[in-house]
C-alpha cells in the first residue's frame, strides 16, 4: 500500500466552489453538496449544486454568446484561441492532474499521462476549425443554377459527463463545440466536478468569451433531465450508463435534439494460445485494472484459450498481485481507489455473488486496505467456466476481471459477441491473419490487436448496440456540431 500524502492544492482553498456560467462564478438555485475525496472519505470542498432553474440560466447565456460577438469570429480566430487554451493548459497541467486525483481518485501516474493527451486534443480540434467546409454540387434543374452547401454551427450543445475520467471526458464536447462556434453547458457528475470548474476558469483567462462555456455540476434526475429536455439546447454528448442513456434520447424528443451517446461497455479481450503470452498477460490485466477498472472499454471479460487456460489466468492474477494500491496522490501508486463509496459497496456486492456462485477467486475478491477511509479494493482475477454467469454479463465498473476459456475460434467469436453491448474488444495473437479475423468478426465500436485501450483524438471512438452511437474524435466528429444548408443561386439572369 502506497504511502499517504496530505491533501492539498491550490483550488482548496476553504470556499464554496460555485457554478460557471455567463463567465462569472454565481450561487446555485439548487443549493451545495459536499465535494468528498475517494481517497480518505474526507470532505474536500464545499461546491454549488445546479438544478434546473441553473441549467435554464446556463442555456440562457449559452444562446446569447451563440446569436453575439463569439458567432462573428473566423475559423482563424477560433483555431488562435484553442491554441492559447492548449498552452494555459499546459502551464496549469501540474495542478490540473493533482485536481483530478484528488477529486476522482486516480493515481498521478495516470493523471500525469493526459496531459499530452490534454495537448493533442486541443490542438487537433484547432486544426479543425479551419478545415470546415461544404460542396459545390450539380444539379439537374432547367436553366442555370448553381447549388452549393454551407456548413454553419448547430447552436447550444449540452455536454453531461461521467464520474470517472472528468479531465479527459469534458474535451469530447468542449473541443468540438469550440472548433465549430458552438456554445456549451456541461454538466459533470456530482462524484467529480473539480477539473470541469478549474479548466473554465482557466479557458475564460485565456480569451474564450463569456457564456461559450458554462459549467453546472449537479444531480442526474434534476440537472443533467433538465439538460436533456431543454427546448434551447440543439445537442446532446452524453457519457454514462446505458439505463440512463435511454433517458437521454427520450427527452432529446420534446425538440428533436441531436444526441451522441457513449454507454456501457462489457469488452472481450480474447487470448489465443499462439500470443506473446507474458505481453498479452500484462495488457490483459491493465486492459481490467487500469483506472480500477473504471473505464467504460475495460477489457473485463477475458477469453483464453483452454490450453494455456490455467498458465495464462495465473499470470494475469500474477501481474495484479503486484500492483501497487494507495494514496492516488503518491507517485508510485499504480491503483487508486474507487471514485465513491457508493461504487465501493457497488463492487464488494459483486465480490459476494462471486462467493455465493462458488467462482474459483485466483487473485483479490475482497477490499484493500484503505488510508484513513478510502474506497480501495484489491484487482480481482475471476476463474469462470460459465460464459452465462451474472459477473461476465454485467458491468461491475470495478478491478474485476472474468476469466473464461473457449476451444475454438468459431466457439470464442459466438462468446464475445454474445452481449448487449458492443464498445471495445482485442485479439491477441501471433497469427496476424486469424487476428483480422477476429478483430473484423467482433462486434464492437473499437478493436484492439496485440494491444489493449491504445486511443488517439485524430482516430475516432464509437460504441455499437446498447454501447450507444455517435463518434468521438477523427474527422468526423465536428460534423456533428455543424447543420449543413443547400444554397441555390439563379445564374439565368
Amino acid at each position: 500500500m502506497a504511502d499517504a500524502s496530505p491533501i492539498s492544492h491550490p483550488f482548496l482553498n476553504g470556499k464554496p466552489k460555485q457554478l460557471f456560467i455567463g463567465g462569472k462564478h454565481v450561487d446555485a438555485h439548487g443549493g451545495t453538496f459536499d465535494c468528498i475525496t475517494p481517497g480518505t472519505g474526507e470532505v474536500i470542498a464545499e461546491v454549488a449544486c445546479g438544478d434546473a432553474v441553473d441549467i435554464d440560466r446556463a442555456v440562457s447565456a449559452a444562446r446569447t454568446a451563440f446569436e453575439g460577438e463569439w458567432s462573428q469570429w473566423s475559423p482563424y480566430d477560433r483555431q488562435v484561441l484553442m491554441l492559447r487554451i492548449a498552452d494555459a493548459m499546459d502551464e496549469h497541467f501540474a495542478d490540473l492532474g493533482r485536481l483530478e486525483s484528488i477529486d476522482m481518485g486516480a493515481p498521478v501516474a495516470r493523471t500525469g499521462m493526459f496531459k499530452r493527451w490534454i495537448q493533442q486534443t486541443f490542438r487537433y480540434y484547432a486544426a479543425q476549425a479551419v478545415n470546415i467546409r461544404g460542396e459545390v454540387l450539380e444539379n439537374s434543374f432547367p436553366g442555370k443554377f448553381m447549388t452549393y452547401t454551407k456548413r454553419a454551427p448547430l447552436g447550444v450543445v449540452g455536454g453531461i459527463i461521467p464520474w470517472n475520467g472528468p479531465m479527459i471526458s469534458q474535451l469530447w464536447s468542449i473541443c468540438p463545440t469550440l472548433a465549430s462556434g458552438c456554445t456549451l453547458v456541461l454538466k459533470p457528475a456530482l462524484e467529480a466536478p473539480l477539473s470541469a470548474l478549474r479548466m473554465a476558469e482557466i479557458m475564460a483567462e485565456a480569451g474564450v468569451p463569456a457564456g461559450v462555456i458554462n459549467v453546472v455540476p449537479g444531480a442526474g434526475p434534476t440537472a443533467g433531465a433538465a439538460l436533456a429536455e431543454h427546448m434551447d439546447v440543439d445537442r446532446i454528448a452524453f457519457t454514462g450508463s446505458t439505463a440512463t442513456g435511454r433517458k437521454i434520447i427520450e427527452a432529446s424528443a420534446r425538440n428533436f435534439k441531436t444526441v451522441a451517446v457513449e454507454l456501457g461497455g462489457k469488452s472481450p479481450d480474447i487470448v489465443f494460445a499462439d500470443a506473446d503470452l507474458d505481453r498479452a498477460a500484462v495488457g490483459a490485466a491493465m486492459a481490467c485494472f487500469n483506472n480500477t477498472g473504471q473505464i467504460c472499454y475495460a477489457g473485463s471479460r477475458l477469453f483464453v484459450e483452454r490450453s494455456i487456460y490455467a498458465e495464462f489466468v495465473e499470470k494475469v492474477a500474477a501481474v495484479g498481485r503486484q500492483l501497487r494500491i494507495g494514496n492516488p496522490l503518491d507517485p508510485g501508486t499504480q491503483l487508486g481507489p474507487l471514485a465513491s463509496a457508493a461504487q465501493f459497496e457497488r463492487v464488494q456486492r459483486y465480490f459476494d455473488l462471486a462467493r455465493s456462485e462458488g467462482l474459483d477467486i485466483r487473485s483479490g475478491g475482497q477490499p484493500a486496505p484503505g488510508l484513513g477511509g478510502g474506497y480501495f479494493v484489491e484487482p480481482t482475477v475471476l476463474a469462470v467456466e460459465d460464459p452465462n454467469s451474472r459477473l461476465v454479463r454485467e458491468e461491475i465498473f470495478g478491478p474485476v476481471l472474468c476469466a473464461i476459456p473457449f476451444d475454438s475460434e468459431a466457439d470464442v467469436i459466438g462468446h464475445a459477441n454474445s452481449t448487449e453491448y458492443g464498445l471495445g474488444g482485442a485479439v491477441w495473437s501471433r497469427d496476424i491473419s486469424k487476428a483480422h479475423r477476429v478483430a473484423a468478426a467482433l462486434r464492437c465500436g473499437i478493436a484492439w490487436v496485440n494491444c489493449y485501450g491504445v486511443t488517439d483524438p485524430s482516430t475516432g471512438f464509437n460504441g455499437t448496440k446498447h454501447s450507444g452511437y455517435g463518434v468521438k474524435g477523427g474527422p468526423w466528429h465536428i460534423n456533428d456540431y455543424l447543420t449543413s444548408k443547400t444554397v441555390w443561386v439563379d445564374l439565368n439572369s
